[in-house]
Order: structure tokens, then C-alpha cells, then sequence
């Protein structure tokens, strides 16, 4: 027979894995008193939020080229206009996100607001759209910044679906660290991304200026004209780039990551973001017209223009190393996001609660986890591809982008301030613009993939009210409430009843067992049982007469188990049980030997712990532990 002395709680162990080894990896536990120290300065922030925004430039221009290369090369040029439309764009949100943080610097952005102006059910649009979003921004990052590598080595494109799970789970691991200390670390590539492009733009003006004659390369793709320019042409390429707009947002939901005024350095930091992100996107697009760069299947377009201008030499691959890892680290963006907004949401009741709480670093641990599964299920269902993925991206966030601009409009109808009307106009803009921009997204990225987002906010807002019913139901039936005597401030006593109890023993049967029934017969008000699985007929037999050796007072019941499925025998046991005492509760008690070390429980059998899994769903059956500690006794 198996003994029911497996231990699933050992005090050495727990200390060895959930302590040590987890300070190893992640670093020391922080306390919840030393949030403030984990705050971030302007100049981490525009690393941390901005570089999703800011990564954009390595393929922003390259989305809007590819669209209109299908009229043909002569119409290139008109990526500039749809460049300076959508720094246009981007110039008005960044105004208006910069009320949002001065109305709401508790963070939360386009959830917070659509929920508190426009009703829960906007609000749960607003945070289905931007935590898809959010996912999708760590696929597309990803993807980008392995593509970038295979630009520069070629040899690596087969395995580049494993490189960017390997990207995905290096981006986590940092982020549970805490935001503080992967702040730090992004903060070098960032910057050396913002360095390298505006010296690559720099120097391509000054040769251009200096009337340099550039080699530029004719893709080995030929240029085939198979559509003519429409107005609906132009519009899918002004949608495809507006990628370079998502990630604005950002800053917005993690104002309470800034160091204080908190508000204050959020809007400071969106700005600088606003302009480094402007001057890098418009620099890009007026190289690729000038220098008459085409896209090509094989080259990114940013690798084409470091060849062109830098050669192939120390400058080239320096950029392409900036750009892959500003790419990749985009990512970072979501991942401080998509937890925050998920807490904020759990909070709320309509996310998991695991979601709600902070990890040992303080960072929203079970948040970050839970993103990294589904950027991965992405990327191995697109297989990597960027330009798979490109359609389905920004839908999402331009939702949002009109849900809180909305909010923001009611929230100043609402408000005192002196400057409502202003202000009011500003999100009023904010909300019109980019409403008419989802709709473009909408009908051009929609038969290229766009559909698979609008019609996953549906489920999602059902599912997330689903979660919210059930916890609302359950806090309902547990409420403190129902103990209450009518008015008075009493509890209502428990009806006096029976109570079956049931003791599991181990062969050979140990002190464990012979002090859990002597413990246990305090229980009984009804029944007592003592029961052993047999799974060896000898081995039970030697068991029951060595048992009544001794004057116990309680027979020993016999199960056998001819196939050795010690749980079910006892789930079986137990049914009979029920039957027979209708009124009963039923009380099970586990002797459990518990261990000091890790290595020492790996010496025992886990039965308690299946059988407690088992037993958690029946309702009359209560499970005790009874557990004795042989290594600390003297």
C-alpha cells in the first residue's frame, strides 16, 4: 500500500526554490514600501514607452512604399505627403494625450477614460482593443527586429521563428526583474538607435547637398504595375503607415511609473518622444524619394539605405545592429503596458485576479507571463512574417484612440476647469481625426487580415463580462452578509449536525497515522472510518492484524484496489459514504510526514496532493491535512 506521508509542503524547499533560486534569477524580493524607489526619470521613461513609437521608423516608410509600389515607381513620391499627413496626425494626438495625462495621472489612458465618460461597455471596448494591441506590437517588433538580422545575415532566415521566441522570453525575463532595472538596460539601444538613424540622415543630406553620386541597387524583384493610383490606393498606404502612430498611448497608462511630478515629466517625456519620432519618420521617407530606394523582398529599406550612404562596412552594420535592437526591443513598450492595463482591469473584476497583483520585483509579474504565451502563439501562427502581421496592427489602437479622445471630450463637459472649451475642442479634433483613420484601417486592412481584430473585440468584451459576473456572483454568495441575524450585528449560529470522519492510512502505518486518528476522533459527532487502500492482499492482511494488535477502538476498513489507482479507490470509498449518512459532512483526514528539503520530497509519493485536487470540487467533503514534523523534534 502507498503511504499517505508524500510531502507537498517542506518548509527547506520552499525557502530553496520560491526564495533563493528565484533571487537569483529575477534579484532580491522588493517590498511593496519601496515602489516609490522603483519609480523611472524622463530619460529611462523615453526608453521604456517610447520605443515602440520610436522603432517605427524602420518600417513605417518601408509600409507605405510597398503599397504604393503597386501603381507602379513613379508614384513614390507621394510617401512624403502621406508622411507629413500622419506627423500631422500624430502631432494632434500627442496634444491631446497630453490632457489625458494631466486629467488622469493615475494612468489607466483610453480605459479609464472611455470607462468613467462613456459607460463600462466603451471602456471594455477601449481595453479589448488596446490590449490585442499591445500583443500585436510584440509579434510585429519582434518579427521586424529578426528581419532586420536576416538582412545583415542571411544564413539566420530559416531559424527566425525560434530567434524571436528566444527575443520574447530574453524581453520577459528582464521585465520581471522589474521595470526600474530593464529600464536601465533598454535605455542603451534606444538611444543608439536615435543616434544612429539621425546620422544616417544626416550624412545621406549632406552628400546629397554635396551632389554625392549614390549606387543604388535595383531589387532583383522587377517593379510590376497591377493596379493603377486610386484614391483608395493612396488611403491603404496613408492606413499602412500609420503604424508609426501606435505607442502614443503608452505614456498615458504608465504615468504612475514616473518618478515625481509624475504628470508632469509624462507629458514632458510624450513630446520629446513626439519630436525624435517625427523628424526620424519624415528624414526616412525624404531619403527613400530622393535617393529612389525600392523596396525589395530580400533588404529591408533601412538596410538599403545604409548600404547606399555608409557602404558596406563598420557604419552599415552598426545601424543594422541599432535597428534590430530597437526593433526587437519595442516589445518592451507592450510589456510594460499590457500588465498595467490587465491590473487595472483586474481590479475591476474583469480579468483573472491573478492579473491584479504585483510580483516579488514589483513588477505585474503574472501580466508579463501571460503576454509572452501570446505574442509566441503569434508568431509561430504568422510564422514570423512580418508583413503578415503589418495588416492586423493599429486597427486595435485606433479604436482606443477615438474611445478616449471621446471620454475626454464628456470628461471636460463635465469639468470646472477654466479651459474646458479649449481643451474640449482639442479631444473633440483628437477623436474626429482618428475615428476617420480607424475607418481608412478598416476598409483597407480588412480583407488583408484587419477583419480577425473587429471580430475578436466581441468575444473578448463577453468573455471579460463573463469574468465579471462570476466574480460578482461568487463575492454575492460569500458576502459576510449572508451570516448576519436580519438587522442585528451578529452572526447567525451553525445548526448543530453529524459529522462523518474518515482517516486515510498508509501501510505500514506510521505514528503519523495512529496521532491523525487520535486527533481525528475529536471531530466525530457521527461516524468514524478508518480506511487503508489495498493494493497487495498480503501486505493488507499483515496491516489489519498488526492494527488490531493494539486496542484502538476503531475497526480498520479494508478497500481493495486490484488495479493500483489508490485515488479512485478512495473517490469510490467515499461515495458510499455519502450515501449512507445523507446529512452528513463528511471530514477527511491526510497523515502527511513533511519533509526538510527538496531533495527529501522527491522521495515520496504525491497522493495527498491528487487526492486534496480531487476532493476540491465536492461539496460535502471537507480535507485536513494532519501533518508531523520528524526532522524537528528533538
Amino acid at each position: 500500500m502507498e503511504s499517505y506521508d508524500g510531502s507537498f509542503y517542506f518548509a527547506g524547499g520552499e525557502r530553496l526554490f520560491s526564495l533563493i533560486i528565484k533571487e537569483k534569477l529575477l534579484g532580491k524580493t522588493l517590498a511593496t514600501s519601496e515602489l516609490d524607489e522603483q519609480r523611472i526619470t524622463k530619460k529611462v521613461a523615453l526608453a521604456v514607452f517610447s520605443s515602440d513609437a520610436l522603432s517605427s521608423v524602420a518600417y513605417a516608410t518601408e509600409e507605405i512604399v510597398l503599397v504604393l509600389i503597386l501603381a507602379g515607381s513613379k508614384v513614390l513620391g507621394l510617401s512624403v505627403p502621406i508622411a507629413f499627413a500622419i506627423v500631422a496626425l500624430l502631432a494632434i494626438l500627442s496634444i491631446s494625450y497630453r490632457q489625458v495625462i494631466s486629467a488622469y495621472p493615475g494612468g489607466g489612458g483610453s480605459y479609464i477614460v472611455a470607462t468613467e465618460n462613456l459607460g463600462h461597455e466603451a471602456g471594455l471596448a477601449a481595453g479589448a482593443s488596446i490590449l490585442i494591441d499591445y500583443i500585436l506590437t510584440v509579434a510585429v517588433s519582434i518579427s521586424a527586429g529578426v528581419a532586420a538580422i536576416t538582412s545583415a545575415l542571411p544564413a539566420l532566415a530559416p531559424d527566425k521563428v525560434s530567434l524571436a521566441i528566444g527575443f520574447i522570453i530574453l524581453i520577459a525575463f528582464f521585465n520581471l526583474r522589474g521595470t526600474k532595472e530593464s529600464g536601465k538596460i533598454f535605455s542603451i539601444p534606444t538611444y543608439g538607435f536615435i543616434l544612429s538613424i539621425m546620422a544616417l540622415i544626416l550624412m545621406g543630406f549632406v552628400k546629397i547637398a554635396l551632389g554625392y553620386h549614390f549606387n543604388v541597387p535595383v531589387p532583383k524583384e522587377q517593379v510590376v504595375i497591377t493596379q493603377s493610383l486610386t484614391l483608395f490606393l493612396i488611403l491603404r498606404a496613408f492606413a499602412s503607415g500609420c503604424t508609426a502612430l501606435t505607442g502614443v498611448e503608452a505614456i498615458s497608462n504608465g504615468v504612475q511609473s514616473f518618478k515625481k511630478p509624475s504628470a508632469k515629466n509624462a507629458r514632458t517625456t510624450l513630446t520629446a518622444m513626439v519630436l525624435i519620432l517625427s523628424s526620424m519618420f519624415i528624414g526616412i521617407t525624404l531619403l527613400v524619394k530622393m535617393l529612389g530606394v525600392l523596396p525589395s523582398e530580400s533588404e529591408t529599406i533601412i538596410s538599403q539605405l545604409a548600404h547606399v550612404i555608409f557602404g558596406n562596412g563598420f557604419f552599415y552594420y552598426g545601424i543594422q545592429t541599432a535597428t534590430a535592437a530597437i526593433l526587437v526591443l519595442a516589445a518592451n513598450t507592450s510589456f510594460a503596458d499590457f500588465p498595467r492595463v490587465a491590473s487595472i482591469m483586474a481590479q475591476d473584476g474583469y480579468m483573472p485576479k491573478q492579473l491584479r497583483d504585483r510580483g516579488s520585483r514589483l513588477a505585474y509579474s503574472n501580466g508579463i507571463i501571460a503576454l509572452s504565451a501570446f505574442a509566441v502563439f503569434l508568431i509561430v501562427l504568422f510564422k514570423g512574417d512580418t508583413h503578415a502581421l503589418i495588416p492586423l496592427y493599429a486597427v486595435g489602437v485606433f479604436m482606443s484612440f477615438t474611445l478616449s479622445q471621446a471620454g475626454m471630450v464628456k470628461h471636460w463637459q463635465k469639468s470646472d476647469d477654466p479651459g474646458r472649451q479649449r481643451k474640449a475642442i482639442i479631444n473633440g479634433l483628437g477623436a474626429v481625426t482618428t475615428f476617420i483613420v480607424f475607418i481608412i484601417l478598416t476598409v483597407t486592412k480588412f480583407i488583408h487580415g484587419a477583419w480577425m481584430v473587429i471580430a475578436l473585440i466581441p468575444p473578448l468584451i463577453w468573455i471579460f463580462k463573463k469574468i465579471k459576473n462570476h466574480y460578482d456572483s461568487l463575492y454575492k454568495k460569500i458576502s459576510i452578509d449572508n451570516l448576519l441575524d436580519g438587522d442585528k450585528k451578529c452572526f447567525i449560529l451553525p445548526e448543530s449536525r453529524k459529522r462523518t470522519v474518515v482517516v486515510l492510512i498508509g501501510s505500514p502505518y506510521t505514528r503519523a497515522d495512529v496521532e491523525a486518528v487520535r486527533e481525528a476522533r475529536l471531530l466525530v459527532t457521527g461516524n468514524f472510518h478508518v480506511v487503508h487502500v489495498a493494493t497487495d492482499k498480503a501486505e493488507a492482511e499483515e496491516l489489519y492484524d498488526e492494527w488490531n494488535k493494539y486496542e484502538t477502538g476503531v475497526p480498520l476498513e479494508i478497500v481493495p484496489s486490484p488495479y493500483r489507482i489508490l485515488t479512485s479507490a478512495v473517490i469510490e470509498r467515499l461515495k458510499e459514504i455519502e450515501e449512507e449518512r445523507d446529512d452528513d459532512q463528511i471530514y477527511v483526514v491526510i497523515p502527511e510526514i513533511v519533509s526538510l528539503s527538496f531533495w527529501a520530497q522527491l522521495l515520496h509519493h504525491q497522493t495527498a496532493l491528487v487526492l486534496k485536487l480531487r476532493l476540491l470540487f465536492w461539496k460535502r467533503v471537507v480535507v485536513i491535512s494532519y501533518p508531523i514534523y520528524p526532522f524537528l523534534e528533538q
